[in-house]
C-alpha cells in the first residue's frame, strides 16, 4: 500500500495513463494543407520499440566510459589532482531521464563547424576514390584516340575540387573542434520542447521575443490533447521523406520531430517513434527498457516496482558485452520493421470527436 501511494503521490494530475483519459472537446478543424500532407496516427496498442539513434545512446559501451571516468573524476577529487574540463557546468538544456525527455540544439554558428568537418570528411573519401577511377577510365580510353591524356594529368585537373577542398575542410574543421572548444561552441539558449513523464504535459519553447525581452516562452498542454502525424516533405531531390509532428488538438502547437530523427523513406521509423514517445509518458507502465533509462529506473515508482516484481537486474544494460548488444539491436530493428501502428484503432476516437 505505501508504495501505491508513494506512485499516486509523485505523479501529477495530469499525468498520462492510456487507461484514464478524459473526455475532450470535439477537435479543431485542421488547415488543408496539414489535412493535405499528414496522416494522423492512432493512439494504444503500443509495442516495445524505439528508433535505433534512442536504442543506441548510449551503448553498454558507452556507459561502462562514463561509469569509469566519473569514478576517475572522484579519486582525482579526493586526492585534490582534478581539473576542471573546459566546459564543466555549461547548461546544455537537454535531460533525457525519468521524468523529462527534453531536447535543446547547439546554435548554428557551432553546427557550422561540425558540418564543416563531417561534410569534408564524407566528400574526401567518397569523391577521391570515384574521380580516381573515372579519370583512370579517361585514361584508358584515350589509348585509341588521338588525344592521349595521361592519368596523373586527369586526376591532378580535378584535384582542387574533389580531394583538396573537401580534405581542407575536414582538416580545418577537425582542428578547431578538436584543440580549440572556446572558438566553436556556444549552449543553446535554451530547450526547444519537452515531454514530462511526471507531469504529463507537453512543453514547446517560445523564442519569438527572446531577443527583445531575453524570455524564453512555453506552450503547455496535456500530452493526450496532442496528435501525432506523419509529414511528408520532399528532400532536395525532390523525393518524398516521411517524419513525425506532434500537433495540439484545439491550439497552434507543434513539435517537429526532425531533430531528433532524420525524415525517412519508409512509416516504420516516425511511427516507432511515436509507440516510444507513449510509453515512455505513460505512468501506468514503467519506463521502456533501454540503455537510456537504466541509471534512472529506481527514481520512477511505476518502473521501480515493476523491475522488483519481475527481478530485472539493475546492471542489465551496462553489464551487457557488445556481441550480446548488437543482437539486441536487430531484434528491435526487426520489431521496427515489422510495426503494425497504421492498421490500429484510434484508441483515442473513444475521448475525442474528430472533426477531420
Amino acid at each position: 500500500m505505501d508504495k501505491i501511494n508513494q506512485a499516486l503521490t509523485y505523479y501529477e494530475h495530469d499525468a498520462f495513463q492510456h487507461e484514464r483519459v478524459p473526455k475532450q472537446p470535439t477537435s479543431v478543424k485542421r488547415s488543408w494543407l496539414d489535412t493535405f500532407s499528414g496522416t494522423r496516427l492512432p493512439w494504444g496498442n503500443t509495442q516495445n520499440v524505439a528508433p535505433r539513434c534512442i536504442m543506441e545512446d548510449p551503448t553498454p559501451n558507452d556507459m561502462r566510459f562514463w561509469e569509469q571516468a566519473k569514478k576517475k573524476a572522484e579519486e582525482e577529487k579526493a586526492s585534490n589532482t582534478y581539473t576542471k574540463p573546459t566546459f564543466d557546468g555549461v547548461n546544455l538544456h537537454q535531460k533525457f531521464d525519468h521524468e523529462r525527455f527534453r531536447l535543446a540544439q547547439l546554435p548554428i554558428s557551432s553546427k557550422l563547424w561540425l558540418y564543416l568537418t563531417i561534410v569534408g570528411k564524407i566528400t574526401f573519401f567518397i569523391m577521391t576514390p570515384l574521380y580516381a577511377l573515372v579519370s583512370l577510365g579517361m585514361h584508358i580510353a584515350s589509348r585509341s584516340s588521338d588525344i592521349k591524356y595521361g592519368f596523373f594529368e586527369l586526376f591532378m585537373s580535378g584535384f582542387w575540387p574533389f580531394t583538396f577542398l573537401p580534405l581542407f575542410c575536414w582538416g580545418v574543421g577537425h582542428t578547431v573542434i578538436s584543440y580549440f572548444p572556446k572558438v566553436w561552441f556556444r549552449p543553446p539558449k535554451g530547450p526547444l520542447w519537452e515531454l514530462n513523464r511526471r507531469t504529463g504535459l507537453v512543453t514547446v519553447f517560445d523564442y519569438k521575443n527572446f531577443k527583445k525581452t531575453g524570455v524564453i516562452g512555453e506552450h503547455i498542454a496535456p500530452f493526450y490533447e496532442f496528435d501525432a502525424y506523419l509529414v511528408t516533405t520532399p528532400d532536395r531531390q525532390g523525393l518524398p521523406m516521411i517524419g513525425l509532428f506532434l500537433i495540439h488538438r484545439y491550439r497552434d502547437i507543434r513539435i517537429n520531430f526532425n531533430s531528433l530523427i532524420t525524415p525517412d523513406n519508409t512509416e516504420q521509423k516516425p511511427c516507432a517513434l511515436w509507440d516510444f514517445f507513449q510509453n515512455f509518458m505513460d505512468v501506468s507502465r514503467p519506463l521502456p527498457d533501454l540503455p537510456l533509462y537504466e541509471p534512472h529506473r529506481h527514481l520512477d515508482p511505476v518502473s521501480a516496482e515493476a523491475d522488483r516484481a519481475s527481478g530485472r537486474q539493475p546492471r542489465y544494460w551496462i553489464d551487457m558485452d557488445d556481441e550480446t548488444f548488437k543482437t539486441k539491436v536487430k531484434e528491435m530493428l526487426g520489431r521496427i520493421d515489422a510495426i503494425d501502428t497504421l492498421s490500429r484503432p484510434n484508441l483515442m476516437a473513444q475521448h475525442v470527436d474528430y472533426s477531420d
